[in-house]
């Protein structure tokens, strides 16, 4: 049964340099909110509005070329529907909105403010976009995730769950931002990327390549993760810092400053690593770890029965610690477990010169004030 009809009510718009006639639209009988007699907004023809289900196009709201709303979709205020695209289920677009190209917005999704959806994109679920926030590509909105302010999702990334995309964030590539998580200020995630569970992107930082970060973990500054690198647990990477390669940083750990982090290392526990030094290799810094400085860590390695390696690093106490395998503590400790382990042997030798080279070269000494000659803290105390 019919719902609507055309009235005599026109309007041209420009479409590909041709003038395109819309028509006015009545509702015929009552359905959902509209009643018999309404007018509507405007439609190219009656392919654009299904006569099944409650969908309508309000007030000034415009759907033209092969665009299609049906099922129970609204379309409100200014918005306007176009392309080939399509609007479905309770989805509702308003406000001065677009939805264009072959984009799709299904479900309870809701697309308002002068938010752009367009391409291939989809906008599903319970999803939210608003703003001047714009989805397009072959992106994908769903859940109850949100996408507004100058937010920009586009290529083939999928934004999902609770996930919130904002200020004048962009998510591009294949990259995924699900769960709770956050991307927010003037943040990218590219790539092949991954940011989950509570996990926040603020600031100018950058994650990209197939790097992940995911638990509470928070990157923040200008701050760049790249590569394959992990940072997660309630881990912090900030200021100029860079986590890429292999590396993992979780747990407490904070990497800030200009401190770099990369191979196969790994930074975890309470640790911290900041100002210019760099963890590298198969270092693995942990515990109480207080590094600043490229002298603070020494690894060694291969090294004993297992072919493993060894990291040496300053702690906060200003001693040297120890990483080797499941042994973690200082190098009395160490020397007593390697005792104990290997004796006399060779690699009881190779151990004891390892920790002979790190004495040597680890630099305990804390500078002659809290502050070096360019003024910065290089203790990294605020």
């Amino acid at each position: 049964m019919r719902k609507y009809k055309i009235t005599e009510g026109t309007k041209g718009i420009l479409r590909d340099g041709r003038k395109i006639t819309l028509h006015r639209i009545c509702a015929e009988r009552d359905f959902g909110d509209v009643k018999k007699g309404e007018q509507g907004g405007w439609i190219e023809t009656e392919d654009n509005l299904s006569h099944s289900g409650d969908a309508w196009v309000f007030g000034n709201a415009r759907v033209s070329g092969n665009a299609q709303v049906s099922g129970n979709a609204q379309v409100s205020g200014n918005a306007q529907v176009s392309g080939n695209a399509q609007v479905s289920g309770d989805a509702q677009v308003s406000g001065n909105a677009q939805v264009s190209g072959n984009a799709q917005v299904s479900g309870n999704a809701q697309v308002s403010g002068d938010a752009w959806v367009f391409g291939n994109a989809r906008v599903s679920g319970n999803a939210q976009v608003s703003g001047n926030a714009q989805v397009s590509g072959n992106a994908q909105v769903s859940g109850n995730a949100q996408v507004s302010g100058d937010a920009q999702v586009y290529g083939n990334a999928q934004v999902s769950g609770n996930a919130q995309v904002s200020g004048n964030a962009q998510v591009s590539g294949d990259a995924q931002v699900s769960g709770n998580a956050q991307v927010s200020g003037d943040a990218w995630v590219s790539g092949d990327a991954w940011v989950s569970g509570d996990a926040r992107v603020s600031g100018d930082a950058r994650v990209s390549g197939n790097a992940q970060v995911s638990g509470n973990a928070q990157v923040s500054g200008d701050a760049q993760v790249y590569g394959n690198a992990w940072v997660y647990g309630d881990a912090q990477v900030y200021g100029d810092a860079q986590v890429s390669g292999d590396a993992w940083v979780h747990g407490d750990a904070r990497v800030y400053g200009d401190a770099q982090v990369y191979g196969d290392a790994q930074v975890y526990g309470n640790a911290q690593v900041f100002g210019d030094t760099q963890v590298s290799g198969n270092a693995r810094v942990s515990g109480n770890a207080w590094v600043y400085d490229i002298r603070h860590v020494f690894t060694a390695g291969p090294i004993g029965g297992r072919d493993g390696f060894v990291t040496f690093f300053k702690d906060k106490g200003g001693g040297i610690s120890v990483k080797c395998g499941c042994f973690s503590g200082n190098i009395g400790e160490f020397l007593e477990e390697v005792r104990k382990t290997h004796g006399d042997s060779v690699y009881a030798h190779e151990y004891r010169l390892a920790v002979e080279t790190a004495k040597a070269c680890i630099r305990l000494e804390e500078p002659d004030t809290e502050q070096g000659g360019d003024g910065n803290d290089k203790t990294g105390r605020a």
